[in-house]
């Protein structure tokens, strides 16, 4: 596995993430269930969904370079546009607006407080349902796959992708409430931006057989 390129995926992934519907449906979700079987159920989701992912991007590595770098490129640079622009909005309150669309798919009541009375394994469960549907096709899974792409590396893509989420999504569970009184959340969508600005000019450059510094 190439670290370099773990990092980069880890770095890419983790800005997309934090937070996107991945932190505040696991925060919603811990306030329901136990913190530890939400994030297992969390964790099994994003398993998949990396897979399904870096699988994508493997078998479109298999097409022609130049075309294909191209469209890593263009991936990168539209995941720069959506971040910068979610930026200008990206406040708690557009938070509360992803915590309203996942108490909607849990088919909760606003105001009822406390933790549902579950076995872990239904906690894992609802879990896992929950973040499968609501992150299926999420821009983390193009960046990912468009990762793959460009590094022709999908373990070290999968690993580092994986651990961004699984990082966001403990952050989530465990600390979730008291990350959004202080976090800027245009501030780490701005970076994130950076990053897929960076890779899109990297990836077109090596379309282009310009030599690329990553």
């Amino acid at each position: 596995m190439d670290l370099a390129v773990a990092g980069t995926a880890f770095l890419l992934i983790l800005p997309v993430e934090l937070p996107d519907k991945t932190f505040v449906a696991t925060l919603v979700l811990a306030t329901r269930y136990r913190p530890l079987p939400t994030w297992i159920g969390v964790g099994l989701a994003f398993l998949v969904q990396t897979l399904v992912a870096v699988t994508l991007g493997g078998l479109l590595a298999r097409l022609p370079h130049r075309p294909v770098t191209l469209v890593a490129a263009v991936l990168f640079g539209l995941g720069a546009i959506v971040l910068w622009q979610g930026a200008k909005n990206a406040e708690v309150e557009e938070a509360a607006t992803e915590r309203a669309f996942v108490g909607k798919l849990l088919k909760l009541e606003r105001g009822k407080g406390g933790r549902t009375t579950t076995t872990p394994v239904r906690a894992a469960a609802v879990s896992f349902g929950v973040l499968f549907v609501a992150e299926w096709g999420d821009l983390s899974q193009l960046l990912t796959a468009g990762l793959v792409v460009r590094y022709e590396d999908p373990v070290s893509v999968f690993a580092g992708a994986w651990v961004a989420l699984l990082l966001v999504s403990a952050a989530g569970a465990l600390i979730g409430r008291a990350l959004l009184r202080w976090l800027s959340l245009g501030t780490v969508r701005r970076t994130g931006a950076v990053v897929c600005a960076l890779l899109a000019v990297f990836a077109a450059a090596a379309a282009l057989g310009m030599p690329a510094p990553i």
